[in-house]
């Protein structure tokens, strides 16, 4: 109410200015064209009585003394210029080169003489004052051109203005007494709807989904309040028997939800273990003099890998804590590229800005984030004719970043809010239930991990953590 009495007030004075302007702006234009008939008609007089032959090269004798007579009987000034433009007569004694044009503009002429009417009038400022100068051709007896008029009008709107302010201050008192009766109305119109409904929206402001909430009784309610309590009471008997559903659904949802990640994580370093067997097995040798060396490296690479299943399997005990935080002195180039060592495809690269980059993380926790990282890179170039992974080290200020890249199939934009989710996965792009772990880590440690990626040329993770924890 208060708000439309506001907007009304305020379209209604814009309404009014608009108005007063286009009214002075039709009065003075009126006025000048009034102006110029009478210097017209006195013109056209004096042709009759002058002994002159009326030509354009006798204008300036014809109106040596009659324009003072003209203008001083029209109480205005005038010019009189001749079909090119140049100056014969003017009213005023005196002349200056800001009030007065020596010669008339190539346009004016132009526009004059184009006009359907043979009349022109331009805005024009002198001084800092905005008046009007309009042009019309002066015709002898017979209709003929032979000189230009030219009535320079200073528009007065001092009356005009001094009407229009009383007048919006009669307004604004009228819609200042409008605003406070509205004002007045609001407050009471509220205080009788919002006393009704007090009580039901003190009730609503406790209600809790956690815990059993009471119903409204209220003593002779009205038949809309009625209605309303009737409703809300309902409510609450749905909210119990929902809220006992979703309970028991979600201890559910959640339990699955854990053993499809855990199933999930053990899966990615059996993966690698498997791959790493068969190429032992293929590549055995008793006779190899570097057999031992070989069987050392295996040795440490399976015992890695049953670490990161055996942390898996502690943190599943623990799920409020997982993962669990370890801070240990690593040397993250080293870690890195031991955990790329499980894999086998040739197309996977490693570059560090540095030889070593010391940060204080859980040794077992940046393995996984690596190889899951790697893992959905492998999973993302199956199809490519010339597949390309990169891995690279490096340090940003305060922070590790670790950057997985992939010429693959890429990210469509439609699912790209959805990779990280634990439930989302798609054999394309190789994003699965595994992201949504490695983001959990990544910002246990206070961390951050984002994507880029194009459709057809390929995905870009980056993976920022912060040197000390």
């Amino acid at each position: 109410m208060i708000l439309l009495v506001v907007m009304a007030s305020v379209l209604i004075a814009g309404v009014t200015l608009y108005q007063y302007r286009e009214q002075s702006k039709d009065y003075h234009r009126g006025r000048l064209e009034r102006k110029e008939q009478q210097i017209q008609q006195s013109i056209a007089y004096t042709f009759q009585e002058t002994t002159y032959p009326v030509t354009e090269e006798n204008l300036q004798y014809i109106f040596k003394d009659e324009i003072y007579r003209i203008a001083d009987v029209q109480n205005v000034n005038f010019n009189i210029y001749n079909l090119e433009g140049e100056l014969i007569r003017s009213s005023r004694p005196q002349l200056t080169v800001d009030s007065l044009s020596m010669c008339l503009e190539a346009e004016v002429l132009n526009r004059l003489k184009e006009s359907v009417d043979k009349r022109f009038v331009e805005d024009n400022m002198a001084a800092g004052d905005k008046y009007l100068a309009s042009y019309t051709y002066i015709l002898d007896p017979k209709f003929k051109p032979v000189g230009i008029l030219n009535l320079p009008y200073f528009e007065d709107n001092s009356f005009n203005d001094m009407e229009l302010r009383e007048f919006l201050m009669r307004l604004g008192g009228v819609y200042l007494v409008m605003l406070l009766m509205a004002i007045l109305l609001a407050y009471i119109v509220s205080t009788y709807i919002t006393r009704s409904l007090q009580t039901i929206s003190d009730k609503m402001g406790k209600t809790d989904f956690t815990k059993r909430n009471e119903k409204i009784f209220v003593e002779k309610p009205s038949q809309e309040i009625g209605k309303l309590i009737d409703a809300y009471n309902a409510m609450i008997d749905e909210l119990e028997q929902s809220a006992a559903k979703l309970a028991r659904s979600e201890r559910e949802q959640a339990w699955r939800e854990m053993a499809k990640q855990v199933a999930h994580e053990i899966k990615n370093p059996l993966t690698p273990m498997r791959l790493s067997v068969q190429s032992f097995e293929r590549s055995f040798n008793p006779e190899d003099p570097e057999i031992d060396r070989k069987i050392r490296e295996f040795s440490k690479t399976l015992i890695q890998q049953i670490d990161t299943m055996s942390s898996i399997a502690s943190a599943f005990s623990n799920f409020a804590e997982m993962p669990a935080q370890q801070n240990e002195t690593l040397d993250v180039v080293k870690i890195v590229k031991l955990a790329l060592d499980i894999f086998n495809e040739n197309y996977i690269h490693f570059i560090a800005d540095e030889e070593t980059i010391i940060a204080k993380l859980d040794r077992t926790q940046l393995i996984r984030v690596v190889t899951n990282l790697v893992k959905n890179a492998i999973q993302a170039v199956p199809e490519i004719s010339d597949p390309r992974i990169l891995v690279t080290v490096s340090s940003e200020g305060k922070f590790v970043k670790i950057s997985v890249a992939d010429n693959g199939v890429g990210i469509s934009d439609d699912v790209k809010d959805k990779v990280f989710e634990p439930k989302f996965t798609t054999k394309s792009s190789g994003m699965g239930l595994g992201l949504g772990m490695v983001k959990n880590i990544v910002e246990t440690y206070k961390g951050s991990i984002t994507f880029t990626s194009q459709q057809g040329k390929g995905t870009v993770f980056t993976v920022l953590f912060p040197k000390e924890v």
